[in-house]
């Protein structure tokens, strides 16, 4: 089993880009929206981390961004490891789809798209899981429903 520095050290090697935030539990990885595909094809195909699942991929509105955040778990060496994205586009969020890599994505995605609008490209089912289709987003912080009169 690595450690959280060869971990580091590893993603640093894939991604440079990479930035890895302090004090947080698990190692975080934050990286540029169109470069997270990239690092966790690499995260998933090389022997020393082989992580080939996907645990949860969830998004967080932060009313001046959005993260879209995953969770990965390497099966054969037992690591952990959370990776996030910053979208800053609020009108047309969008990130590349872990689909190809991960086929437990398409779900995860598709509640992702129904409640926060961010698109996946490249998802092969994008569409709205369980809201109508000109019902907005409710886990957006500028959410309004005018006529349940839900405001957020």
């Amino acid at each position: 089993m690595l450690s959280r520095q060869e971990l580091t050290d590893i993603i640093r090697i894939f991604e440079p880009d990479a930035e890895f935030p302090e004090g947080t539990q698990l190692l975080e990885v934050i990286v540029p929206a169109e470069k997270i595909f990239a690092l966790a094809e690499k995260l998933k195909s090389d022997q020393k981390t082989a992580f080939n699942y996907l645990i949860n991929e969830t998004a967080v509105d932060f009313l001046t961004h959005m993260t879209v955040v995953y969770h990965l778990e390497s099966t054969e060496f037992r690591h952990l490891i959370v990776l996030k994205s910053i979208l800053s586009d609020r009108e047309n969020p969008a990130i590349d789809s872990f689909t190809a890599l991960y086929p437990t994505a398409e779900y995860f995605e598709r509640e992702i798209f129904d409640l926060f609008g961010i698109r996946f490209n490249n998802h092969p089912n994008l569409k709205r899981l369980f809201l109508e289709d000109d019902y907005g987003y409710p886990l957006r912080k500028d959410f309004r429903d005018e006529i349940n009169i839900i405001e957020r």
